[in-house]
């Protein structure tokens, strides 16, 4: 590991002074992603700014009726708040889905959104990555990929994004806040994660030196959100990374559905939101045949490589579960 410096910041308007005008500088959460990528060589910071002393440790109501999240809360304490719990089951149920019970003690909201992509290329120095090394090239492409990307990926780039957090909070709307030297700013979590296209190494739409603050979910979601769940699939049943998972909320009445809200996780450089299947199912029956076909109005853009194609059947049937599962919640 290379030798690097270490400030503990006591307020945010210090952690972004101190990290300002330095892009080798890290803020230091939970270090549960940073200081495993540290040790690989992946990441060598010059100075890491520990901002775990911030104020940034609460989940609290917003004015507008929505939940605040800080930026530094735990994935253990997230998972276990009562509100979350009531309000939004997905996101208690993803963040448990998550790691280990002492990396969920010690990891915090705003690390999960900016951990790296786990792929083997990546993590390996000695190997070539467009997102660790910029024009290299992708060997996963002809590689080893069984795990990798069957949307929104490119040429470039076929890594998928690890987050089972960030799933659920992209089907519920989630807005990133976040503090810069010029002051506040809050990006939709849809835009925060930036398209892979020809530059995978730019992986979010944070401005240079920003510091994640906190989370907020609106008020609009929580009706439909109350009745939602996370179901994530995995090579074994122990602590591992998603093959694919799905974060699902459903509001019917009359057996038509009303609302519906959809995110797929490990298909895609980011927590990919289900647009088309929304579409396709918002008024519609609620049954399993209109569940698949709207799985297959969404997977339709799938473009899977050799080894990967079975994600587009495991995510169709992970939808239909879900979404049945929660019909059936709803009747009773």
């Amino acid at each position: 590991m290379r030798e690097f410096g270490y400030r503990r910041a006591l307020d945010v308007p210090g952690a972004v002074a101190l990290l300002d005008g330095d892009p080798d500088a890290r803020f230091l959460g939970g270090g549960t992603n940073l200081v495993d990528l540290m040790k690989t060589g992946v990441e060598r910071p010059t100075r890491l700014v520990d901002i775990r002393e911030l104020p940034l440790d609460r989940v609290e109501p917003a004015e507008d009726g929505g939940l605040r999240i800080g930026a530094t809360v735990t994935n253990s304490d997230l998972a276990a708040h009562p509100e979350v719990r009531r309000r939004y089951p997905a996101l208690a149920q993803a963040v448990l889905a998550g790691a280990s019970g002492q990396l969920r003690n010690m990891a915090t909201v705003g690390g999960n959104l900016l951990q790296r992509t786990r792929c083997g290329y990546f993590g390996d120095v000695s190997s070539p990555c467009n997102k660790r090394d910029p024009g290299s090239g992708c060997p996963a492409v002809e590689g080893e990929h069984r795990n990798h990307a069957i949307l929104g990926a490119s040429a470039h780039c076929v890594a998928t994004h690890p987050s089972d957090m960030g799933v659920a909070l992209t089907a519920f709307d989630a807005r990133v806040t976040y503090e810069t030297a010029t002051g506040p700013g809050e990006i939709p979590l849809a835009d925060f994660y930036l398209p892979v296209e020809e530059t995978p190494h730019r992986e979010t739409a944070l401005p240079p030196g920003a510091l994640i603050t906190g989370v907020t979910l609106p008020p609009g979601a929580t009706a439909t959100a109350a009745n939602s769940c996370y179901r994530k699939v995995r090579e074994r049943a122990s602590y591992a990374f998603a093959i694919g998972s799905v974060a699902a909320a459903l509001d019917v009445r009359d057996g038509t559905v009303r609302d519906v809200r959809l995110a797929f996780g490990a298909v895609a450089s980011r927590p990919w939101r289900a647009h088309a299947a929304e579409r396709a199912l918002t008024g519609a029956p609620a049954d399993a045949e209109h569940f698949a076909a709207a799985a297959d109005a969404e997977l339709a853009a799938a473009r899977p490589l050799p080894h990967n194609g079975y994600k587009v059947t495991l995510m169709r049937n992970l939808v239909v579960a879900c979404l049945s599962e929660l019909a059936e919640e709803a009747a009773r």
